[in-house]
């Protein structure tokens, strides 16, 4: 029976609801010792490798993770020569290949990546993007006579295709080969494609579920790159090494694991990135007003969601001839519309949200509510479903949908987990089971459609199914902190010494400080999105500003600007850098506080 988490700063109820618990356990302290004296790191870094799960005789190769060390041979992959030998076939013969890309960042990111390279090894490939509204997810019948007309003889999906049995096999029935280039989970039986490379397909044993589309697509472009040299087929074709940045920007924003291979992708990627060498997203970059090199936090909230508004609410092909492009004004130009988009996808988002939570509020009222949040509306836009059901997530700490109705009664929508929780594997029960008409996804993120009458089977279904898995992620749901600061060393300096354990996001948190007994000396409402500004000091320990997203209206919020002047309190949060004007700033980002203990 393991032990109960060490309590940090006695804290057993924040103003959140939670625990705040030391991230080690006494194991955990003795790996950071160890690591502190042979790594010869700071004895915080030492902790925040620990608690990340960092093995002692790994630490100083995971302070300098490369390529060349951690990546595997691609033929581990399914289906891996099966694909490279078509996409050799089509490069000796000079074909026609048409590539069929899914709508987010991810598939924008995999298309843009196969075509800069094929484009570079004398091929002239097609992107075809779908429209979220119109043509749904992934291939379907239509766009593959649109791409045969065209006068494809290879169609390759790439972040979709791994479900459209039906679609694919009617491209085969016309003669044309498709290859298929995924990361979704899998059901049943798979696509009649020439091949397909899936890490999460049922008979891979390559262990890279973790990789992103784009990251599955580049050990693809490694495998072919290596067969074209084999066959002196390669004169031309592009450094893969420098088109890590699409990767990169594809790991950040699916959200999936920074660990090994990913965690080394971005770090490369991220160098690639602030070199400028792709002129479209420096272009985006630019147009977000990003300050200073470029990190995970622009990729994920200010780079990815512009490319990720041309398929919510505009034209889905912005993404992927943005960063397919070499030309800087036409990449300036695509870059203003997609920004142009994202404001006018804030104001749609912000109208749906506010329908949301007033229904969420509702359904749970004063009890604990349904263990997964359902919630759905004629008056939402399809493009926006998934930010109001990230939005809902993150403020009711459970799974969440939110789906777009049609007029007859079914409708669109998309679902955000909570870890601990596989929501993709719920959507593809409730697929088998009848009770939806499709779906799929991963474990944190999912896509459901659903015909006229499905709505509260699917609620119910959810809720069964999911219970007790969300019961124990809630029990779990402690605040983990890393280590107390005062706000003084909250400096530039300490900041990029514990980035040396980054980049951080998804499967490899930000570390999570505590600020003992501070004081808010103000605090206000800052921003469209409610969010409260303050300042935290200690008296000789310093002061930093702060900022608590998204939280007016919320138990933090509230918190908050009724503490100015008042008692010291213990606050938790993470530690961010802000470029303005040739300076840096650290700011705090605050996730809770608490009130001391007598």
């Amino acid at each position: 029976m393991s032990k109960p988490a060490r309590l940090f700063l006695g804290v057993e109820k924040s103003v959140t609801g939670r625990q705040w618990v030391d991230r080690l356990d006494e194991a955990g302290l003795r790996t950071a010792a160890a690591i502190e004296q042979q790594a010869e790191v700071s004895e915080i870094l030492a902790r925040i490798m620990a608690g990340r799960g960092v093995a002692i005789e790994e630490a100083k190769s995971y302070l300098a993770p490369t390529l060349r060390e951690l990546m595997p041979d691609p033929a581990t992959l399914a289906g891996m020569d099966a694909m490279v030998a078509r996409l050799v076939e089509a490069v000796r013969k000079k074909e026609k290949v048409a590539l069929f890309g899914d709508y987010d960042v991810d598939g924008a990111c995999a298309s843009a990546l196969m075509a800069r390279y094929l484009r570079g090894a004398g091929l002239e490939p097609s992107i075809y993007i779908p429209d979220r509204v119109f043509e749904g997810y992934g291939p379907n019948v239509a766009a593959m006579d649109t791409l045969i007309a065209g006068g494809a003889t290879l169609i390759v999906t790439l972040d979709c295709g791994t479900t459209s049995r039906g679609p694919i096999a009617h491209a085969k029935s016309r003669g044309v080969d498709v290859l298929v280039i995924d990361h979704h989970l899998t059901e049943g039986e798979l696509p009649p494609g020439d091949a397909i490379v899936n890490p999460n397909r049922a008979d891979d044993i390559s262990g890279l579920g973790h990789l992103c589309a784009a990251g599955v697509t580049f050990m693809v472009l490694v495998a072919l790159n290596r067969a074209l040299r084999d066959q002196n087929l390669a004169a031309g074709a592009p450094d893969l090494l420098g088109l890590v940045d699409l990767v990169a920007l594809a790991t950040v924003c699916d959200v999936v694991p920074l660990k090994g291979l990913n965690r080394a992708f971005v770090l490369r990627g991220l160098e690639i990135m602030r070199k400028g060498a792709n002129p479209g997203i420096s272009a985006l970059a630019l147009a977000a007003r990003v300050s200073g090199p470029l990190n995970t936090y622009h990729l994920g909230y200010l780079v990815g969601p512009r490319i990720n508004a041309g398929g919510r609410i505009g034209n889905a092909a912005l993404g992927s001839r943005l960063l397919v492009s070499t030309d800087e004004h036409e990449t300036l130009h695509i870059a203003a519309e997609l920004d142009r988009l994202n404001d006018e996808r804030r104001v749609i988002e912000k109208l749906a949200l506010e329908e949301a939570l007033a229904t969420a509020e509702a359904e749970i009222g004063e009890g604990e509510g349904p263990p997964v949040i359902v919630t759905a509306s004629p008056n939402w836009h399809q493009g926006v479903v998934g930010l109001v059901a990230a939005r809902l997530r993150e403020r009711f700490d459970r799974p969440a949908f939110a789906i777009s109705q049609t007029p007859a009664g079914g409708g669109t929508g998309s679902g955000r987990s909570i870890p601990g929780v596989d929501l993709g594997a719920a959507v593809l029960a409730a697929v088998a089971a009848g009770v939806i008409e499709k779906g799929g996804g991963h474990a944190m993120a999912a896509g459901v459609t659903l015909a006229p009458g499905q709505l509260a089977d699917f609620r119910a279904f959810l809720a069964e199914r999911l219970a007790a898995q969300v019961v124990a992620a809630m029990e779990n749901h402690a605040v983990r902190i890393d280590a107390a600061i005062a706000a003084r060393a909250a400096s530039p300096a300490f900041l990029h010494e514990i980035e040396r354990a980054g980049p951080f996001g998804a499967g490899n948190s930000n570390p999570v400080f505590a600020l003992p007994s501070h004081r808010v000396t103000y605090a206000e409402v800052v921003g469209a999105g409610g969010h409260v500004r303050a300042k935290l000091a200690a008296g000789d320990r310093g002061s930093v500003r702060a900022i608590a997203f998204r939280s007016v209206g919320t138990p933090l919020g509230r918190a908050l600007l009724e503490a100015r002047g008042e008692a010291p309190l213990h606050f938790a949060g993470t530690l961010a850098l802000n470029h303005w004007q040739g300076r840096e700033d650290v700011q705090f980002r605050i996730l809770d506080l608490a009130t001391p203990a007598p």
